[in-house]
């Protein structure tokens, strides 16, 4: 069984643009946490996208 929290406030990462979910950790800073992990506040997942060669049909 998964545990799920649907009450806690979310918010989309201003990287990836995926919803992530209040930790914690993040109590004091909520208003000013924009990633969703270090990886997207590195950008990390955007030059991954941009090395890739994109998938055309």
């Amino acid at each position: 069984m998964t545990h799920r929290k649907p009450h806690l406030p979310e918010k989309p990462c201003a990287a990836c643009g995926r919803p992530f979910a209040w930790r914690k950790k993040w109590a004091r800073v909520w208003d000013e946490v924009r990633y969703c992990s270090d990886a997207c506040r590195e950008g990390r997942h955007a030059k991954a996208r941009l090395a890739q060669p994109r998938r055309g049909g």
